[in-house]
């Protein structure tokens, strides 16, 4: 008898259905087929053992099962289920008239309970749209998949579960999920707030320019100046995750199995701080079975690298295309992934390896060239894609000592928001754009003209301080930045010479 059972295989961030064609004829043998990796391989031993514990058995027949499309690598463990009752309905031990209405997944254990999966949601997207009524999974994942309205999703926790329902011996129970009240429950659950930072009053200033115009930001000063601190809070005052932008951030911490069972959507922007000693694969995605990296995770986010010149160089350089294209390609010989990367990269480092250069108490002990040789470990095409250098001082007694709190994340938030909904407006039509940071050369000429006051200024600025010419366009759109939180429809002087004093990497001299 041959049955058809549906499962799905992720790919990237998205899911392709895969059909299990499960034969039964004359003969003893076990045949898998269309391309399964040893984890599939090995399902025939845990299907065994998992349907002999629950009072059922593998016939002893001929089974030739086909998982289509045969071009596709099926990888994981996760197939399990699929086949098991692909074979229970072959051989007439469950009831083959509903299968066609539900994709079914999951690794079984020994005694037939469920293991936990990766890519739940975009399984259940694609599941839902190519018209399948239900999808049937581990209970772990059961409220990740079911943020995808109009799909059942249905929760299990052993194999015989599936088979009463499939032969109408017991119900299984959907989960019922509400988004709305999902997304808004958690929205602006922090433990960060600028309200705890002391002093650092023109470290925030500059937090909130980043923020509100999307600029990626290095951080540079002794240690214990608060560097870290301070970039941990900036996820609080970055405008709140749309539901759009929520699902596509839960796919990617989905596919990467970084869901942890009570969650069923991220609704806080990610904050990833990776170890210095990553790997370039680690960073951006890859592996033999290529799996999101932490550029990815950090999608619609902040990544934090902190101590950047302790990075390896390799590391660091492979960043530099997805920070302009805002995802990354994952090329094999016979497949491509991609995965989105849209992130914010904040970067902290000391001005030279004891840590105290141009420190106001503590005097540098490097050696003549050090702090030059130490700069020089981050590379010119990766600074120059990093729109605010901000020297960080350390904060004196006095203020550490004041009893008055800060202003508070929240207020921050309120106008880094309404900048943000100026640059929406503007961008409207441009698909690709929806921060000043990612304007390209001809937005750059539209939206940022000065004036000749201004051009003089910056022509004055690029000569006296050494300024390079790389510095000249991302300085046009911090100072944009700066005019839409001053609520200015035109780029002033002041503007510039704010956004000019934010270039400390680039002045002649800076590091001896």
């Amino acid at each position: 008898m041959l049955v058809k059972t549906y499962g799905s295989a992720v790919y990237g961030v998205d899911a392709i259905t895969i059909t299990v064609e499960v034969n039964i004829g004359q003969g003893i043998n076990f045949l898998l087929v269309g391309l399964p990796d040893s984890a599939v391989k090995e399902s025939h031993q845990r299907i065994e053992a998992a349907l002999k514990n629950n009072g059922y058995k593998i016939p002893g027949k001929k089974i030739v099962i086909n998982m289509a499309p045969a071009d596709i690598r099926k990888e994981g463990s996760a197939y399990d289920l699929t086949l098991a009752t692909g074979i229970l309905a072959a051989s007439e031990q469950i009831k083959a008239d509903r299968l066609d209405d539900f994709v079914i997944m999951g690794e079984l254990s020994l005694d037939g309970s469920l293991q936990p999966m990766k890519g739940a949601l975009p399984i259940a997207v694609k599941a839902k749209e190519e018209g399948f009524k239900g999808l049937i999974l581990p209970e772990q994942n059961a409220r990740e998949a079911a943020i995808v309205e109009g799909l059942e999703v249905y929760g299990v926790s052993n194999i015989k579960e599936v088979i009463d329902f499939f032969n109408e011996e017991s119900t299984l129970k959907a989960v019922d999920l509400n988004i709305r009240e999902e997304f808004y429950k958690n929205l602006n659950n922090t433990n960060f707030d600028f309200e705890d930072v002391k002093g650092q009053e023109n470290i925030k200033r500059a937090l909130e320019i980043a923020a509100a115009g999307g600029h990626n930001v290095i951080l540079i000063g002794p240690p214990g100046a608060g560097k870290t601190m301070l970039a941990k809070r900036l996820p609080t005052i970055l405008p709140p995750l749309s539901l759009q932008e929520a699902l596509e951030t839960t796919k990617i911490h989905s596919v990467a199995g970084r869901m942890d069972t009570e969650t069923s959507l991220i609704t806080t922007r990610p904050f990833r701080s990776p170890h210095h000693t990553i790997s370039d694969v680690a960073l951006v995605g890859g592996g033999g079975f290529p799996q999101p990296g932490e550029i990815s995770l950090a999608h619609h986010g902040v990544l934090f690298l902190d101590e950047l010149p302790e990075f390896k160089r390799t590391v660091l350089e492979v960043m530099r295309q997805p920070m302009e294209e805002r995802r990354v390609t994952i090329s094999r010989a016979k497949f491509t992934v991609d995965y989105p990367a849209s992130f914010m990269l904040v970067a902290s480092m000391n001005p030279c390896p004891c840590g105290y250069y141009n420190h106001p108490e503590k005097e540098c002990m490097c050696a003549p060239g050090m702090v030059h040789r130490y700069l020089n470990k981050i590379s010119g095409p990766l600074l120059d894609r990093i729109d605010l250098h901000v020297e960080v001082t350390p904060v004196d007694f006095e203020k550490l000592s004041e009893k008055r709190l800060a202003e508070k994340s929240e207020v921050i938030r309120e106008r880094v928001v309404k900048a943000r909904e100026v640059q929406q407006e503007r961008y409207e039509e441009l698909n690709e754009i929806h921060a000043n940071a990612m304007m390209g050369s001809k937005q750059l000429r539209e939206i940022c003209r000065i004036d000749e006051a201004g051009q003089q200024l910056l022509k004055n600025a690029m000569e006296k301080l050494g300024l390079s010419a790389r510095a000249y366009d991302r300085i046009l759109k911090v100072s944009r930045t700066i005019a839409d939180l001053d609520g200015s429809t035109d780029i002033e002087t002041a503007h510039l010479a704010e956004a000019i004093q934010y270039r400390s990497l680039d002045r002649e001299g800076w590091a001896g």
